[in-house]
């Protein structure tokens, strides 16, 4: 054993931008191996932990980075969401972004950190991963290694889940991502039970001159539909505007769809274009010019692949014949628009395993499960 692989584990709490600046380089040495990952956007990245970021309103945070020597070898966060705590009063508390080599001491002192202060805040019990939190990245890739994952999907090293649940974690959720192609058939029982109301559900594209109010409109579907799901946290009015303003700068208007029945809107569906196709050879790096090629393969070219993260049914709908329906109307109107620009791949996720009802009206369209995240807890 040389000197470097001998040497104690340090941790240091993220404080300085060079420490950040070594916490978001450490994954493109741990996967310089693996071709199915891919960089994420740096500026994104250093966005995401920036004081800016509207989930800091409600949420407070640590970073850690684990060195052997001067050599960063692990990662880890530790959050606190408000808006969970009052959702569900528990004393929950998440960790994420976790990235290590195989070593187990490096685990240990990563989630050791994380534990500890987490504890101190006075949580109970803590759940992850999630970057950063249950709305955005969510869970642990353990099945579906071999191909890229998509826009705001997570990638991860085979050994991962063992090395976490060895730190005395259980897995909580497993949640699914789903392949179509949006050229599928649409089954004709489907088709006749949209047909049926017809004359009462109209299916339309986001209004880009009424963001605002459009944006409002999906997260009061999202907040009514989701509520009853395991681990839902309500979508804050800022956070949410921010995003749909982000996203809508990269999609075009029909990525988006919105259900109205007899006028008013119970169901919507967001489709976003794969940046991570379009960013798989930048490395990460926007300047000097990879944001010129960017733009152009998502604004011109389109990306061949494409991924519905959101969709939401309100819950007064959920369990008649119309809540299906609204949903199949909603995913039929995202496709035409997809295929309409070449995607050729979709992904569908996540969705949670024992959601039987999501997972039917996927699979009765031709969808295939190809990954598996999964989600661990344990008690502090």
């Amino acid at each position: 054993m040389n000197s470097q692989s001998a040497a104690t584990v340090s941790l240091e709490t993220l404080e300085t931008p060079s420490q950040l600046r070594d916490f978001l380089a450490l994954p493109h040495r741990l996967y310089a191996g693996d071709p199915a990952w891919i960089a994420p956007l740096t500026l994104e990245q250093r966005q995401r932990f920036s004081p800016n970021n509207h989930f800091f309103q409600h949420a407070r945070w640590r970073g850690w980075v684990a060195r052997r020597g001067r050599v960063v070898v692990g990662r880890i966060t530790a959050q606190i969401d408000e808006l969970q705590q009052a959702q569900h009063g528990d004393r929950l508390g998440y960790f994420g972004m976790i990235e290590a080599e195989h070593d187990p001491e490096v685990f240990a002192a990563l989630f050791g950190a994380a534990e500890d202060w987490l504890k101190s805040e006075g949580m109970q019990q803590v759940r992850g991963p999630l970057n950063l939190h249950i709305n955005e990245e969510v869970g642990l890739l353990v099945e579906g290694f071999e191909t890229p994952p998509f826009v705001l999907m997570g990638h991860a090293r085979p050994f991962y889940g063992e090395c976490i649940e060895q730190q005395g974690y259980r897995g909580a959720r497993d949640l699914l991502a789903y392949h179509i192609r949006p050229d599928f058939d649409a089954p004709r029982v489907m088709t006749r039970l949209a047909e049926r109301v017809s004359d009462r559900v109209e299916v339309r594209p986001l209004d880009r001159s009424r963001i605002d109010a459009e944006a409002q409109v999906m997260r009061e579907i999202f907040n009514d539909a989701w509520q009853s799901n395991w681990g839902f946290v309500p979508l804050a009015a800022e956070d949410w505007a921010d995003t749909v303003k982000t996203l809508t700068r990269i999609m075009p208007d029909d990525y988006i769809q919105v259900a109205e029945y007899e006028g008013e809107p119970v169901a919507f569906i967001v489709a976003l274009p794969n940046v991570n196709e379009a960013a798989r050879d930048l490395r990460g790096r926007l300047f000097p010019f990879g944001w010129l090629k960017l733009l152009w393969r998502l604004k011109v070219s389109h990306p061949r692949t494409a991924r519905v993260p959101l969709m939401g049914v309100k819950q007064e709908f959920q369990h008649s014949r119309l809540g299906p329906t609204l949903a199949f109307m909603v995913i039929d109107a995202v496709r035409k628009a997809l295929h309409a620009r070449g995607v050729e791949d979709v992904e569908m996720g996540w969705i949670l395993e024992d959601n039987d009802g999501m997972r039917n009206i996927i699979e009765t369209i031709g969808g295939q499960a190809y990954k598996r995240y999964r989600v661990y807890e344990k008690t502090l």
